[in-house]
């Protein structure tokens, strides 16, 4: 249950920062101090975007960020119903389940705006900037992939606790 939380508190970080990540990638270049989330999301700093692509990045952005908010909303609203339901006792399978379901109609709903923008300013990019950016994003998997098999690692090395 835990893990699970943790990947819905995750869900709602990416698509902040994605819908964040945009925003601040399509300004002026110059990082300042908490503009590290520029680096998620579609990594529009390091395409190189002309003054009209960052303009139009910039207005895909505002048109998208209050269906996000309020997709946010209701998705803190959904983990809060989940987990309530989860608690409650006397324990309620249908409670759950409707509580569960609710929550991932909410995270599809949530996927699909973040998709949809992502589309919408990867159409406005030139094939030798989706080219790079298609680059980027294979290193960057191969590093989350890397890391994750270095946690793996890891933890079949440690002893577990006996019992």
């Amino acid at each position: 249950m835990v893990r699970h939380s943790r990947s819905l508190a995750a869900a709602a970080l990416v698509a902040s920062v994605v819908v964040g990540g945009v925003v601040v990638s399509a300004q002026k270049p110059g990082f300042g101090p908490g503009q590290r989330r520029a680096q998620a999301g579609l990594a529009l700093r390091a395409l190189d975007l002309t003054e009209a692509q960052r303009e139009q990045v910039r207005q895909l952005t505002e048109q998208h960020r209050e269906q996000t908010r309020t997709l946010l909303d209701r998705l803190q609203t959904a983990q809060e119903a989940r987990r309530k339901a989860v608690e409650a006792i006397p324990f309620s399978e249908p409670q759950i389940r409707t509580a569960a379901q609710a929550l991932a109609e909410v995270e599809a709903e949530l996927a699909v705006q973040q998709a949809r923008l992502q589309a919408d300013v990867y159409a406005l990019l030139t094939p030798e900037q989706q080219t790079r950016l298609q680059t980027m994003r294979a290193d960057r998997d191969a590093r989350m992939k890397a890391r994750m098999d270095r946690i793996q690692q890891r933890g079949q090395r440690r002893p577990r606790p006996q019992a």
